[in-house]
């Protein structure tokens, strides 16, 4: 029987929302087997459209179509509810893939050989974003994204600045730029989605990757977990511009590009939009040094984009050979090209020159995914960092997550209760 659906926090009832499969009208006039992918970044609408026309140049057996529309998690949740789904679906590592997976709608891929090549912090990214333990594996991490700080480079150059790797070395790196008459930092906070960039490289050195699951599980709270992470990120205000509030992400942007400040607490997403402000800008990237022992520093590095079969498919062995063919290397360097991503698979990539700070921990697989991808979007996370940042009450910020997060997630909180009490302790639940 399958599970309800829930989506967007709304539990859809109804006589039944059994899904139709995938490949009613599956093949061609002329025989070939047809596949539909849905992918949710409009921005690499250009990559796709490549791999499209290589794959159906070089594939007699199979059609390949990918649609790449604006709004395309609201589409595939309409097209769901009418029974209408693509054979598989690219859409990122967060709690849409978790509500999906949670609707028995994904189909378990553990057999598919490419998984062998990906690397084993993105495979385990992934199972923590189960609500409660599945057998199995469910989806393809394909890229990601890094987060920590954006630098300058000919400002560091210019100024002799070291880039630091305890929690300590960066006040004192913000004390001696700010010294200097420049500014350390700029923030583009009026767009609260903002606030959590420095929120989630923080978090990774300072609180657990599974707090979520534990706090699910009543082992532990927010209040606890993260008292120091509300204590450290409220002290980077005094290093940015005045009422940063009042600037908006394009203008933190604009303003890093146009060498206002030396540092960006941004993930490499932002760099195609710093660099169309100046093209001729050279930036570097640095984890975010949270802690003072370097040697436990880990990259805030998740899941942007990952494919899953849907559990109906009709034609797995064909969605597995379009599978294979995005996880070619060539394919994968096509998308890194034009989207700045690093890859979730092991190989000799060309990565962006502005991760080369951050290369080292992406080669040995020092990464954890971001603590936003676990947090419900009713509970409007940003803007409880914004309106925290505004007033300095951490003890009111940390009572309201630990409130609020009971509130939206209380049926949830109770499945994974229930699972604990049937099941012992341990697993990856959510």
């Amino acid at each position: 029987m399958k599970k309800k659906l829930i989506l967007a926090g709304t539990v859809l009832m109804g006589a039944g929302l059994a899904l139709a499969g995938c490949g009613d009208s599956s093949k061609t006039s002329d025989g070939k087997t047809k596949i539909e992918m849905v992918q949710y970044k409009p921005e690499a609408v250009k990559a796709f459209e490549k791999m499209e026309e290589k794959f159906n140049e070089t594939h007699d057996d199979i059609e390949l179509t990918i649609e790449s529309p604006n709004e395309a998690m609201t589409i595939l949740k309409t097209r769901f509810i009418k029974e209408d789904q693509p054979d598989i679906i690219g859409i990122g590592g967060d709690v849409n893939y978790s509500n999906f997976l949670d609707s028995d709608m994904l189909m378990d891929i553990s057999d598919f050989d490419g998984l062998k090549d990906i690397k084993q912090s993105y495979l385990d990214i992934d199972k923590n974003l189960e609500f409660i333990p599945e057998d199995g594996t469910y989806a393809v991490p394909y890229v990601a994204n890094a987060a920590g700080i954006l630098y300058n480079k000919e400002m560091f150059e210019e100024n002799g600045w070291e880039i630091p790797t305890t929690w300590d070395e960066f006040i004192e790196l913000l004390d001696t730029i700010q010294a200097s008459g420049q500014l350390p930092l700029y923030f583009g906070f009026k767009d609260t989605w903002t606030c959590l960039a420095p929120w989630n490289a923080m978090a990774c050195d300072l609180s657990p990757a599974d707090v979520c699951q534990q706090v699910n599980k009543g082992t532990t709270t927010f209040s606890e977990e993260y008292r120091e992470l509300a204590d450290k990120i409220i002290q980077l205000l005094p290093y940015a511009q005045n009422d940063p509030y009042a600037f908006s992400y394009n203008d933190a942007c604009t303003a890093f590009a146009r060498g206002e400040s030396a540092m960006y607490c941004i993930g490499s997403y932002a760099v195609p939009q710093i660099l169309s402000v100046n093209p001729d800008m050279q930036i570097d990237s640095f984890v975010f040094p949270a802690n003072d022992n370097a040697d436990k520093q880990v990259l805030n590095s998740g899941v942007d984009l990952q494919f899953s079969v849907m559990k109906d498919c009709k034609n797995k062995e064909a969605a597995y050979e379009v599978l294979r063919f995005m996880l070619e290397d060539e394919n994968i360097q096509i998308y890194l090209d034009e989207q700045n991503a690093v890859p979730c698979k092991e190989g000799d990539f060309e990565l962006p020159s502005m991760l080369d700070g951050v290369k080292e921990y992406i080669e040995n697989d020092k990464m954890t995914d971001y603590q936003d991808h676990h947090y419900p979007s009713e509970m409007a996370v940003d803007a409880m960092i914004q309106t925290y940042l505004m007033d300095g009450d951490a003890d009111s910020f940390l009572a309201k997550f630990d409130k609020d997060w009971i509130r939206y997630n209380r049926d949830l909180i109770r499945k994974v209760q229930k699972y604990e009490e049937e099941h012992g302790e341990g697993g990856n639940e959510s």
